[in-house]
């Protein structure tokens, strides 16, 4: 009886960590610098840099990041977490590795 108490706990105490958003690890935003990188920026204000899954990783409905380090955390970003404007540019770093912008290297009129 110990034990199922124990567990129990457990699950709610990690559901309040990860799952509700909670803990100082959990992630806040997703910063994609100008340069192409992307960082994400945790609760407790650490960044941890990452960069897109290719294939599967990027679809209308989520894009995965992964870590570049080996130690970090993966971040799986689904089409409701951000509106359609953010989601969209998310996609187009994820598949292309930079933002929607002027073409480079175009003549001023």
């Amino acid at each position: 009886m110990a034990l199922a108490l124990l567990i129990l706990a457990l699950g709610g105490v990690s559901a309040r960590d990860r799952a509700l958003l909670r803990g100082a690890h959990s992630p806040r935003a997703i910063e994609i610098q100008p340069a192409g990188a992307a960082v994400v920026v945790l609760a407790s204000g650490e960044t941890i840099a990452v960069r897109a899954v290719r294939g599967i990783g990027v679809t209308r409905h989520w894009v995965a990041l992964a870590p570049l380090s080996p130690a970090g955390r993966s971040v799986l970003v689904t089409a409701g977490m951000l509106g359609p404007a953010g989601a969209r540019m998310l996609r187009l770093w994820a598949l292309w590795g930079r933002t929607p912008g002027a073409a480079s290297g175009r003549l001023p009129a």
